[in-house]
């Protein structure tokens, strides 16, 4: 599963927000520091004003701010709101589930209980947890000091069953 890049840019708006609770930041500021489209970041911040976590004031001196604690929003309801389809099988969807092996297939369950996992995962991380302003939180899964990087992930991706011996192998 990959978030898609208006997810990306909505953590990333919400963390730079939560780095600098102390001013107004503006959306000029954001997507210079990330390289990001001023117009696509207008989106995600009316999007995130609508849902009543950011405050905008226009203007000259104008910018936005969180309107909650970092510690109130949490990851998990974030990807909720900017992600648009959780469904990761056809079957998923009754409506247009059109899968024959649907009557038999235990494939769903173990997805689903996987996405479960995954949202329980990011229900208990906050925006203060990730930006790091809070106490350092550790997840059942993972200690904050072996953090999971883009090189970590690329040397073992997921854990490997160990291979049984074969005929052309010893």
């Amino acid at each position: 599963m990959r978030l898609s890049d208006y997810t990306d840019y909505t953590l990333r708006v919400l963390m730079y927000c939560a780095a600098n609770r102390d001013r107004l930041v503006t959306i000029a500021e954001i997507a210079h520091g990330h390289q990001i489209s001023k117009n696509h970041l207008m989106k995600i911040v009316n999007d995130l004003a609508r849902q009543g976590v950011l405050e905008t004031t226009r203007g000259r001196g104008g910018g936005l701010r969180l309107l909650k604690a970092p510690a109130a929003i949490r990851v998990g309801d974030v990807l909720r709101s900017a992600e648009t389809d959780f469904r990761l099988v056809e079957c998923f969807d009754a409506s247009t589930d059109t899968c024959t092996l649907t009557p038999t297939c235990r494939l769903r369950g173990v997805l689903g209980n996987a996405l479960r996992a995954y949202f329980a995962e990011l229900d208990a991380v906050t925006l203060d947890d990730i930006t790091g302003s809070g106490a350092r939180r550790e997840s059942a899964g993972a200690a904050a000091t072996n953090p999971v990087t883009v090189t970590s992930m690329l040397k073992d991706p997921l854990p490997r069953r160990p291979r049984e011996p074969g005929p052309d192998r010893p």
